[in-house]
């Protein structure tokens, strides 16, 4: 099982970053050693002085797909998730400063929090969903899915040009504006609708 990352994908937060709004999707990899399940406590890093929240739709993959068409994506996946890509922003802003991956500041242990996954169907549209966090009660992220300058069938037939897609695979869609920085003690919600679908600290 692979996890893929979408940068990018919300033009407020590519305006929010200072990154150019891309013509292809981009994505990076993570390893599975990144999710953090059960609403389980995030315990803060020594290696960051600035821990970013970075709230996302994720998608299952449900079976083995290679050269999509966009046209057939919506066959390869059946559940949904939330998750919070966790970002040591500081780290990553020196790498971009010199020309290096990020994985450092993406792919750390347990900087995936991830909700339980819920059928597709139980929401009246994948592609116009509703979706918020909240920091310590106050919303801080809030967009609706069909808000991603890629939608997810493209992002699924973009990827599978390059990289086989497996039963299990995740991908994280990329997040909207408004991502910030956390501090121990602070309390991450998630809502998908109405439903609350994740509830944790950090500490």
């Amino acid at each position: 099982m692979k996890i893929i990352g979408i940068g990018r994908n919300y033009i407020n937060h590519a305006k929010e970053l200072n990154n150019p709004i891309p013509e292809k999707p981009v994505f990076f990899f993570m390893p599975d050693t990144c999710l953090l399940k059960n609403n389980n406590p995030f315990y803060y890093p020594d290696f960051t002085q600035n821990l970013n929240y970075e709230l996302e739709l994720v998608i299952k993959i449900s079976k083995v797909g290679k050269s999509i068409a966009e046209k057939f994506a919506h066959r390869y996946y059946h559940e949904f998730a939330l998750g919070i890509d966790l970002t040591a922003r500081d780290l990553q802003d020196d790498c971009k400063k010199n020309g290096l991956p990020w994985e450092i500041a993406k792919a750390f242990d347990n900087s995936c929090p991830i909700s339980n996954f819920y059928p597709i169907d139980s929401v009246e549209s994948i592609h116009n969903l509703n979706f918020f966090l909240e920091k310590n009660g106050e919303i801080v992220q809030k967009a609706n899915s069909s808000q991603m300058i890629f939608n997810i069938d493209n992002i699924i037939a973009y990827i599978s040009k390059f990289v086989t897609l497996k039963m299990g695979d995740l991908i994280f869609t990329g997040t909207p504006e408004g991502v910030g920085s956390l501090k121990i003690g602070d309390n991450l919600v998630a809502y998908a609708e109405n439903r609350k679908l994740l509830d944790f600290k950090i500490l």
